[in-house]
């Protein structure tokens, strides 16, 4: 598949790698955050970080539906942080998980994890993310 590229979103991607503070994509359903993320960790990858450094759930995939569970997808997550490397965690649509901001609140105070969240729906883009998460994220 031949992806657009996205340079000018990927770069602020890139500005703001391994900063305590997570990134926010959100948008309309269609817009290409999930492939601006597939894009970014190419980037990654090229750039020496190792796979299992880079994880991924994407929550319209039904293989994720019991992560929907906030604390079942935090104890999965939290699992997966074997080393003290930097792990860089993309939860994609996570407007699917009731309660996410814990998630990422919790996930936002682990010195190894670079987090990335997208969502695409009203809930997802209202003001509950910025009182909830408030000066804990950057957002595109």
């Amino acid at each position: 598949m031949k992806w657009i590229d996205r340079p000018e979103y990927v770069d602020f991607l890139n500005r703001h790698r391994d900063r305590q503070v997570i990134k926010v994509i959100s948008g309309v359903r269609r817009a290409g955050k999930s492939v601006l993320f597939q894009l970014f960790r190419q980037e990654l990858i090229q750039s020496g970080v190792a796979e299992s450094q880079i994880l991924v759930i994407n929550f319209e995939d039904l293989s994720y539906y019991k992560l929907r569970e906030f604390q079942a997808l935090y104890r999965y997550l939290e699992e997966q942080l074997e080393t003290q490397e930097t792990y860089y965690i993309f939860l994609d649509e996570i407007q699917h998980v009731d309660r996410f901001e814990l998630v990422a609140d919790s996930l936002f105070i682990k010195p190894n994890v670079d987090l990335y969240l997208t969502g695409s729906n009203a809930r997802f883009m209202s003001s509950d993310l910025a009182t909830n998460l408030t000066g804990r994220y950057v957002q595109l």
